[in-house]
């Protein structure tokens, strides 16, 4: 009997070790919590509130009965009102714009919002919960308002006599009175102004500077700047701490009567900097809010709240989606441990009976969501914000945390869940040489027989809306709309190298995707300015170099290459074109990235969906056959192909299948080239979409075609592993002997299992398009013409992808298109 059941329990093992691991892939998992694009997990503590999108700041009503929350993202503003009791919703009132800026009077009456894209403070009255709009400070008349006219922040003086507003753009404090409702000064201060703190006494205020990494202490009289501290990348919150009675006896603290705690966004640091009786301020401490001793940047320290005892400060580090639980009951701080939030906490308060109100910017989980809303409707204008339309940023919802007290025992457990949902382990920074067998190392310093990296970035699409129809892989034929008619490059690609079915982009549209795709992370000034943009409030997109804010932590990929002493060139990445001239003249006016510009093909036209791919890759191909004729190629080539965004179908553009098509065969060509050049043999070409916002996908919205094109790839293979677009970035830095640039690229999985030991030098002969490259929309005709009509084109992104999506599958398709699954980030 014993021998018969331990054969069968040996026949099981045997059973089971044989079996394929479950498929990795974004979603809830098997133990609970649920698995991110980016590799990271989600578990958050406490209870979970529903809000709307990007809800970024909150503020309790002077009786503590209720809290109010400001939601500032894709969909209109609007301000939700929760009972702190039980934190059920009372109230949800739509204001015109808001931002940051949200404070009550000092009699809890009114309140006061931070008007954005309207440069404006809106008034709201309050009486036992319910809001209602009573008057709009208008700073810029609205015939006058430019993009550059945006309010943030919002503080009143401590007698609540004037409103103090931060002119994002214009790097300015405005003072108005609301009796008069006038701005009576207008005061310089450092640029991009973000919050906002009066001391006590009300004669003066502080103010960080969001892009210039300083404190600016203020006269609040006349504005006079009375000192500027020099701080870390990125400050943004500020809170204060009076020294107490007692804490004055240690001799650390007596010459400080109080201490301001600001985190830097673009730093894992919190910096303290004590106040002396005098109002001289100085930097006391840093604070390093990194998980692990060796940690790169990437925690995105972004708002910080302080517990009623004054004991703890809590700091919401939004890119590891933690609070990390700071001692402040020493002269010295110390931090404790961390606590797990939802996805992108972006602001916390502690409610008088100490429990925690964490707001996550993009809420809870992912997953498919195959029963969503007809898409044959009329889509509405964005700006009506039609929650039912399943665009990616109108259903990417937030939500609260609402996390009780908790004791040592539970910060401890808290903590190790925080550990365990990041992907990135110290370890991976060490040089550990060459994986046995393969031509990409395990970490920097390793020797690969690859060389030369051409790292491709293209526009947009979703991984079924191209490859659905390939035959093989995990696809959707029916969602395909670009399918091998029109895309027979993308579909061979797949087939002779290696297919990736389960990749999945880092961001979710191009504002934050070509930060993600070059510099492992959108920092918070593109994560906080996105949703405004694409809502059509803030029209103007500055994401890719136009912005200083939005610069990343560490650099980007070309900027890191460049340090470490490497060869580069690019090919229309941060240029702004200049006027259209033949192929192989000047095509570019300027380089935003000053480093770049040197080592920038200026035949290479940046983003212009009027202006051919393939013309492109002529300019490529031309800088390629004179590197053949010198035999130096340079160890890092970045192109941006984007035309498979398309324009639709506005009269007169190019149609989408020539503009796809068009988009495909240059990438053949360059494939093409590049396979038969003398340097195929030490090459390997990375292609992915910046971001897979404009289709429907039956995994994950943000799943996505992804390519690796070397004679060292595993040709033929299906590789099913879950990847993202920091692994891809990851394993050019592995080639490239590059360190990681944030904890997420350091984190990421590398592509190691696509690649062989043995080269196949076989090379790569295009497809030539089975559709016309020049087919155009008619000049006039359907309502969805006219639609499109109306979209921007100018840059990637300026238009409502969700009609966009539509339109295309009717002008392709000749059908209604089928619901598409999509993700969204809240219950």
């Amino acid at each position: 009997m014993r021998f018969g059941i331990l054969i069968a329990l040996l026949m099981a093992a045997v059973y089971l070790t044989s079996q394929p691991a479950p498929r990795e892939q974004v979603g809830p998992l098997p133990g609970g919590g649920f698995l991110l694009n980016s590799g990271w997990r989600l578990t958050p503590a406490g209870r979970q509130i529903p809000l709307d999108t990007l809800p970024m700041a909150s503020v309790l009503s002077a009786d503590g009965r209720f809290l109010v929350v400001l939601n500032g993202g894709y969909l209109p503003p609007s301000l939700i009102v929760l009972r702190t009791d039980t934190m059920e919703e009372v109230g949800r009132t739509p204001v015109p714009d808001g931002w940051l800026g949200l404070v009550f009077s000092p009699d809890g009456s009114r309140l006061y919002v931070g008007g954005g894209s309207q440069a404006s403070v809106f008034e709201f009255s309050f009486s036992d919960g319910t809001l209602k709009m009573t008057r709009q400070f208008a700073i810029v008349e609205e015939r006058k308002r430019t993009h550059t006219d945006f309010i943030g922040d919002v503080t009143l003086s401590p007698d609540g006599r004037l409103i103090y507003a931060a002119a994002l753009f214009h790097n300015a404090i405005y003072v108005i009175n609301p009796q008069s409702g006038r701005v009576i000064e207008r005061w310089s201060t450092a640029g991009r102004p973000y919050r906002i703190v009066f001391h006590p006494d009300g004669k003066s205020f502080f103010v960080t500077s969001w892009s210039d990494g300083v404190l600016v202490h203020h006269n609040a009289i006349n504005g006079e700047r009375l000192q500027t501290v020099r701080l870390g990348a990125h400050p943004t919150d500020i809170v204060w701490r009076p020294t107490a009675a007692e804490e004055a006896e240690d001799e650390e603290l007596r010459p400080w009567a109080a201490r301001l705690f600001i985190p830097a966004a673009n730093t894992n640091t919190l910096y303290v900097v004590g106040v002396s009786p005098g109002k001289i301020l100085q930097v006391t401490e840093t604070v390093n809010l990194a998980m692990t001793p060796r940690q790169p940047l990437g925690m995105t320290p972004s708002a910080a709240t302080l517990d009623p005892t004054g004991k703890r400060l809590y700091v919401v580090c939004s890119d590891v989606n933690a609070l990390a639980v700071v001692d402040l009951s020493e002269a010295r701080s110390a931090v404790l441990g961390f606590v797990p939030t939802g996805w992108y906490p972006t602001a916390a308060r502690v409610l008088p009976d100490r429990r925690i109100v964490v707001l996550n910017g993009r809420g809870l989980r992912s997953y498919p969501n195959p029963r969503g809303p007809n898409p044959t409707r009329r889509v509405a204008p964005v700006h009506e914000g039609q929650s039912s339309v399943e665009y990616v940023g109108r259903i990417q919802k937030g939500s609260a945390s609402v996390i009780d007290p908790f004791t040592e025992e539970d910060l401890e457990r808290y903590s190790n869940m925080v550990l365990a949902n990041s992907p990135y382990r110290d370890e991976v920074l060490d040089d550990a040489g060459v994986a046995p067998g393969n031509p990409i190392p395990t970490a920097p310093g390793g020797e690969s027989p690859i060389q030369h990296v051409i790292y491709i970035v293209k526009e947009n699409r979703t991984y079924d809306q191209v490859l659905g129809d390939l035959g093989k892989g995990n696809g959707d034929p029916s969602l395909t709309l670009f399918g091998e008619d029109i895309t027979p490059n993308h579909h061979k690609l797949a087939r002779e190298f290696v297919l990736f079915d389960n990749f999945y982009v880092s961001a979710d549209v191009s504002a934050d995707g070509h930060n993600w795709s070059a510099a492992a992370i959108a920092n918070d000034y593109v994560q906080k300015m996105w949703p405004n943009s694409y809502g059509r409030r803030r029209r103007h997109y500055d994401y890719e170099g136009q912005e200083r804010t939005a610069l990343p932590p560490a650099g980007y990929l070309w900027s890191n290459a460049l340090a470490a002493g490497l060869t580069v060139r690019n090919y229309g990445w941060w240029v702004t074109n200049g006027p259209v001239r033949p192929t192989g003249e000047i095509q570019v006016a300027s380089v935003r990235d000053p480093a770049l510009a040197k080592h920038t093909n200026w035949n290479y036209r940046g983003f212009d969906l009027e202006y051919p791919d393939v013309e492109r890759a002529k300019v490529f191909l031309d800088d390629l056959r004179e590197m053949e004729k010198t035999g130096k190629m340079p160890r890092l080539l970045c192109l941006r192909l984007g035309n498979d965004h398309t324009s639709g179908v506005a009269p007169g553009r190019v149609a989408p299948k020539s503009a796809v098509a068009d988009n495909d065969y240059a990438l053949g060509l360059v494939v093409e080239g590049i396979s038969r050049s003398r340097f195929w043999a030490k090459s390997a070409i990375f292609v992915l979409e910046d971001d897979a916002q404009n289709g429907p996908d039956h995994v994950d919205s943000h799943r996505a075609p992804a390519f690796i094109l070397s004679p060292y790839t595993r040709r033929g293979i299906i590789d099913s592993r879950m990847y993202n677009t920091t692994s891809m970035l990851r394993t050019m830095e592995l080639i490239l002997g590059l360190r990681p640039m944030t904890l997420f690229d350091a984190g990421a999985r590398p592509m190691h299992a696509a690649f062989a030991q043995e080269p196949d030098l076989r090379p790569y002969t295009a497809e030539k398009p089975r559709v016309s490259l020049n087919e155009r929309n008619p000049a006039e005709g359907t309502a969805a013409a006219r639609l499109s009509a109306e979209f921007d084109y100018s840059e990637a992104d300026r238009i409502d992808d969700d009609a966009m999506n539509v339109i295309l599958w009717r002008a392709l398709r000749g059908s209604e298109p089928p619901p598409p699954r999509r993700s969204f980030f809240a219950r």
